[in-house]
């Protein structure tokens, strides 16, 4: 059972692609480079802006990767964080997960006064017990920093509490401090990063995340999982996830739900 779930932000609530590229394509002109074109920025939303810099300026220079966050931040404080909208689905899945008594908590690598504003923009603080974000200096801008830092001011079971995000790095904060993990396929990571990441749930719309409310998680849907594949003749695959094409899905009742049984191989014999 989940009691507690940790959400992400960016590609997970919202779509922030129009403000973090803008305000990226800023910070770079401002500096003198060339600005790569937003599609080609894509990459850079979810993990720490830092090191997006980093990588974008060939660069570790403190002074430099300030300046970059600064600039970007002049732009993104009155303008960027508004070019963002809320994933269609969204606000009924919060809605009905809160309904059924979890915790929510919000779990982004955003400074918390940014995330603070954002939920409040679209109305979304309502769902949530609490707000966690990085601090501005850079402080608990890993996901295994800040994960580990709300399991302690919520006192929260490990066993219990499932992080939802759409990148790696949602994942990785996860499982280094032993709770359970989801991605969307919806946000901003990509087909190869999600099947690298070996996350324990996949979700591919805002609308199935209502089943965090009803679906057995643990050990208890691995069972399940065996039981419909050895019913269904399918083999279990390597990789967390399978191309759409050679994707099925299996639906029967347990406890009164129809459960999804996922990120399985139908035997094609």
């Amino acid at each position: 059972m989940i009691h507690n779930v940790l959400f992400d932000l960016d590609g997970t609530l919202t779509d922030p692609k129009e403000g973090i590229t803008r305000c990226i394509q800023f910070s770079l002109t401002r500096l003198g480079r060339k600005a790569p074109a937003a599609d080609a920025l894509l990459w850079c939303i979810g993990p720490p802006l830092r090191n997006s810099f980093a990588r974008l300026l060939e660069s570790d220079d403190a002074e430099l990767l300030d300046l970059a966050l600064n600039h970007y931040r002049e732009r993104y404080t009155e303008i960027g964080i508004y070019e963002n909208h809320v994933y269609p689905g969204i606000v009924p899945a919060l809605r009905k997960i809160r309904e059924s008594g979890r915790r929510l908590l919000l779990a982004t690598s955003k400074p918390t006064i940014f995330a603070t504003r954002v939920l409040d923009h679209f109305d979304l603080t309502q769902f949530f017990d609490g707000i966690h974000g990085s601090e501005i200096d850079g402080r608990l801008c890993e996901k295994t920093d800040l994960v580990a830092h709300i399991i302690r001011t919520w006192n929260l079971a490990p066993s219990l509490t499932l992080i939802v995000g759409d990148r790696v790095h949602d994942v990785i904060g996860g499982k280094s401090n032993g709770i359970m993990t989801a991605l969307v396929t919806y946000g901003y990571g990509t087909r190869r990063e999600i099947e690298a990441a070996n996350s324990d749930y996949i979700f591919e719309s805002p609308s199935e995340l209502v089943f965090i409310r009803k679906r057995p998680f643990s050990a208890m849907a691995a069972s399940i999982r065996r039981l419909a594949c050895a019913a269904y003749r399918c083999t279990p695959p390597r990789s967390p996830l399978i191309s759409l094409p050679q994707r099925k899905i299996a639906r029967f009742p347990y406890e009164n739900h129809d459960v999804s049984i996922r990120r399985f191989r139908m035997d094609k014999s």
